[in-house]
């Protein structure tokens, strides 16, 4: 007996390409443009295609991004939502972040981006952010955050804890992240918060 399609387990599959021009990739990403099952990332030369994008990822997603604007409400911090809208280095680097922020006023240039990794590539992920000189990347993976800055050199730098939210510790986030059920996941984060 076989299997329906539809009920089998969705798996992100990633493809990398090698010695991609600008102009090869961005006549892909056309043809692709309406496609919102597929995430393009290009540096220098290589392109990973990411397909299906799974319901682990897009859950790990709006959970994260659910528990960070709960904490800035809580706490009073304005924040702008930038979802995930493409920043490019023309002819160098293109990504589309899962998620990005602007704090205290709106920016061009999002203060943080975050990426949720499911399934990693070749391609370094935090170089796709350094042209636009993004001052913080967080990336999820494997059930740990792991926050980089920009330092003054022009070169990300791991840190323990955001620079913009220097009090919030990211074990906190992730114990949340990881439970069953987002909304449970959300208020109880909520009263953690307020009984800090």
């Amino acid at each position: 007996m076989s299997i329906p399609l539809l009920d089998q387990p969705t798996e992100e599959k990633l493809v990398t390409l090698k010695d991609v021009s600008w102009e090869q990739f961005k006549g892909i990403e056309a043809q692709l443009q309406d496609n919102r099952n597929v995430r393009l990332f290009y540096l220098s030369g290589i392109l990973e295609i990411m397909s299906p994008i799974g319901d682990k990822h897009e859950k790990v997603k709006s959970t994260v991004g659910l528990l960070l604007e709960a904490y800035m409400k809580q706490l009073g911090i304005r924040f702008y939502r930038r979802g995930g809208f493409t920043l490019e280095e023309l002819g160098y680097a293109s990504a589309t972040p899962d998620e990005s922020y602007s704090i205290g006023t709106e920016k061009e240039i999002p203060d943080i981006v975050i990426e949720i990794i499911v399934t990693s590539g070749s391609i370094n992920r935090k170089e796709l952010y350094k042209p636009k000189k993004v001052p913080e990347v967080w990336f999820w993976k494997s059930n740990s955050i792991q926050i980089f800055h920009l330092n003054e050199q022009g070169e990300y730098e791991e840190v323990n804890r955001s620079g913009f939210f220097p009090n919030l510790d990211p074990a906190l986030l992730l114990r949340y992240i990881a439970m069953p059920d987002q909304y449970d996941a959300i208020v109880e984060f909520e009263q953690a918060i307020r009984n800090q």
